[in-house]
């Protein structure tokens, strides 16, 4: 449990260099991908060269980067232990997979009625629950580590039976029920679980493998102190590196529709907002403790936006606004969960007295 002193640190003094910059390294990585796709202008062409499926071999690289570190840090002999905790499974659950997605589908139409590309890469987002960077949220703001991760496996492995459905109930199914004008979808069930089960399937069973012969090979101590350590910037270089291919593709829309860009930002600042306020008030409702709420409240806020990129990317191609949508959500996600951060620890002193 990290002290009480250490949980008062500024939270940017916490970080590592590459994560404490990270909003810095992502402006940049935008900025290089716009030069060169000024630079290459056949770029598109080049990446389509050689393909997994509907993904260039480059981005694919970038994206299954992105995934495996952070599937490797999950304890996965801790499942069954922490899904024994009936109240905190049946709050992760609901919040992660009927109010997310949920809110998101409304903000998503409610703000964006006339740009049904954006429109749908927001809900692709919403659909995406967190895999990835909650668990370093969550550690700073001094949550459960293990419940923190536990919950991240749970997800992925929901992700892959869940997505798809729920990808098909929110693009199609649902618009119609409500008799909303939307554009034609040209995207089926198997569109979304093929993505799902190259880009989480195959990083998912590498990080349990990964783990199992890491701890039995060198123990559970150097597979913690020394492997985790070495492979984990490398989610958030895959990261960028996408960034600055989506961006490079992307850079001409970008520069010439700003207006746009900050309407997909704005229902993503509320959303991320809204879930992570409603998360914690549920929790305090509930009775959770301070570290089970916060895990449970930064879990629900966050989301697997390598998930909805990888989706976007191979269902509707790398130019397309939905994979724009997809580009915008880090960016905004990384400053407002480090302002999160900040907010818990003033919840813990507020709301929880017993904690020092």
């Amino acid at each position: 449990m990290t002290s009480s002193t250490n949980a008062e640190a500024p939270v940017l003094e916490r970080l590592s260099l590459l994560d404490r910059f990270l909003p810095a390294w992502i402006g940049l990585a935008m900025a290089a991908g716009i030069l060169l796709g000024r630079l290459v202008p056949d770029l598109n062409d080049w990446l389509d060269t050689v393909k997994i499926g509907t993904v260039s071999l480059p981005i694919a690289v970038g994206l299954l980067a992105m995934m495996y570190p952070v599937l490797a840090k999950v304890r996965y002999s801790k499942i069954g232990e922490i899904a024994a905790d009936r109240k905190l499974m049946a709050t992760s659950l609901i919040l992660n997979w009927i109010i997310g997605p949920a809110l998101m589908f409304a903000l998503a139409w409610l703000m964006l009625p006339d740009l049904p590309e954006y429109r749908t890469g927001l809900i692709i987002i919403g659909l995406a629950r967190c895999i990835a960077m909650v668990l370093i949220w969550n550690d700073l703001a001094c949550g459960d580590r293990e419940a923190a991760a536990v919950l991240v496996a749970i997800n992925s492995v929901f992700q892959i039976v869940a997505y798809s459905v729920l990808g098909y109930f929110y693009l199609q199914l649902l618009p119609d029920w409500l008799g909303l004008d939307t554009a034609t979808l040209d995207v089926t069930m198997w569109d979304i679980a093929k993505i799902v089960l190259v880009f989480l399937g195959i990083p998912l069973a590498a990080g349990y493998l990964t783990r199992t012969w890491g701890e039995r090979a060198r123990g559970i101590a150097w597979y913690e102190s020394t492997f985790i350590p070495r492979i984990a910037p490398w989610a958030l270089y895959g990261l960028l590196f996408t960034i600055v291919i989506l961006f490079a593709l992307q850079g001409e829309t970008i520069t010439e529709q700003p207006l746009d860009v900050a309407r997909i930002a704005l229902p993503l600042l509320i959303y991320f907002a809204l879930m992570w306020a409603v998360s914690f008030a549920l929790g305090l409702w509930l009775r959770l403790t301070y570290e089970k709420n916060t895990t449970v409240a930064f879990t629900a806020a966050s989301n697997n936006f390598e998930l909805a990129i990888a989706v976007a990317i191979g269902v509707f191609g790398v130019s397309s606004g939905e994979a724009l949508a997809g580009v915008v959500g880090p960016l905004i996600e990384v400053p407002v969960l480090v302002g999160l951060v900040y907010v818990a620890l003033w919840a813990r002193r507020r709301f929880y007295p017993g904690h020092s």
